[in-house]
């Protein structure tokens, strides 16, 4: 099993919305994939409520059959069509790939 988890810090303003909204958004967006694309076993997004000075906004953390079903995940039209929404709204992003 593959576990891919990645952070987020957003732009106080991007796509015409707040961070909030972005953030809200990026969450509905992704969690939408659930289901849509073949090797997706989970899909979680959630919001930083705390705010601290080392605090994210945004994590996804996700879970894969197979390496390639991750590969199979990045490169899925459903999954590339949200990728812009967050490009504009991030302006940090960290990312985690491992094998259990």
């Amino acid at each position: 099993m593959i576990k891919h988890i990645v952070f987020w810090k957003l732009h106080e303003q991007a796509n015409g919305m707040s961070k909030a909204e972005n953030a809200a958004a990026i969450k509905e967006k992704l969690e939408a994939l659930e289901g849509k694309i073949e090797g997706l076993l989970k899909i979680e997004v959630g919001i930083d409520f705390l705010a601290s000075a080392e605090s994210a906004d945004v994590v996804l953390y996700s879970e894969f059959e197979s390496k390639e079903a991750l590969n199979y995940y990045q490169q899925h039209p459903l999954h590339k069509a949200v990728m812009p929404f967050i490009a504009e709204a991030r302006s940090e992003r960290r990312v985690v790939d491992y094998e259990l």
